[in-house]
């Protein structure tokens, strides 16, 4: 049995369930400030804790959206490892993607996962 074919099945089983929680993630400031960096958002907001604290109703700086988005792959890590030597994880993407609270500097985040549904798209992909 290829090792999609049983990937697939050990999947299918989990349809509609929990699969798990990852480890927390610190989102502390450097965290924020090199992700800044890279992305080059440098709003006051994510980047200033005194301003933040001063002009925000946020009572200090916080992490971008798409920083804690990002984490997602770390997280199905987490949950779900990795399956084989011979496999490669794709981020197909996401459907919705709402950032619906803040994350304040120094919280920690993890990552819950429910499988929704599982398809074999070609002999060599879930």
């Amino acid at each position: 049995m290829s090792d999609t074919k049983k990937n697939y099945e050990r999947l299918q089983s989990m349809q509609g369930a929990e699969v798990g929680v990852s480890e927390w993630i610190l989102i502390d400031q450097s965290k924020i400030d090199d992700f800044a960096k890279v992305t080059e958002d440098n709003q006051f907001i994510h980047i200033d804790p005194d301003r933040a604290k001063n002009e925000t109703n946020f009572g200090g700086t916080i992490a971008h959206g798409f920083l804690v988005l990002s984490l997602a792959s770390k997280f199905s890590l987490d949950v779900l490892g990795q399956n084989s030597q011979k496999s490669v994880s794709i981020n197909y993407g996401f459907d919705k993607v709402r950032f619906i609270s803040p994350v304040p500097a120094h919280s920690f985040v993890r990552g819950r996962f429910n499988l929704k549904r599982v398809d074999i798209n070609r002999p060599t992909e879930l």
